[in-house]
C-alpha cells in the first residue's frame, strides 16, 4: 500500500501544479495595471461604465479601447502592455 502511495503521489503533485499553472495564466491575463484604471475612469462615458458593472474590467477597457482607436486613428495601442504577464520564477 505505502509503494502505491510513493508511486502515485508524484503524479499527483504533477497534476495538481499544471492545475495551478492554468489558474495563473487566467488570474494573469484578467490582471489589469493601475495606469489602466486610471486610463478608464478619466476618459469612459455611460456605456463603458455600463459594460464595467456587467462584464467586469477586462471586457469594460477593451471595449473602451476598441472605441477610441476607430474614433481616433493616431492613438498608439497599448494592447502590447496587456497582453504580456509578470513572469515567475520556475
Amino acid at each position: 500500500m505505502q509503494g502505491l502511495a510513493a508511486l502515485l503521489f508524484p503524479a499527483v503533485l504533477m497534476l495538481f501544479a499544471l492545475a495551478m499553472e492554468k489558474v495563473q495564466a487566467r488570474i494573469d491575463r484578467l490582471a489589469v495595471s493601475r495606469d489602466h484604471v486610471e486610463e478608464f475612469l478619466e476618459s469612459a462615458d455611460a456605456s463603458h461604465v455600463d459594460t464595467l458593472a456587467k462584464q467586469g474590467f477586462p471586457a469594460a477597457l477593451d471595449e473602451f479601447r476598441n472605441r477610441r482607436d476607430k474614433s481616433d486613428p493616431t492613438v498608439a495601442d497599448d494592447s502590447s502592455m496587456l497582453s504580456t504577464s509578470p513572469q515567475r520564477a520556475s
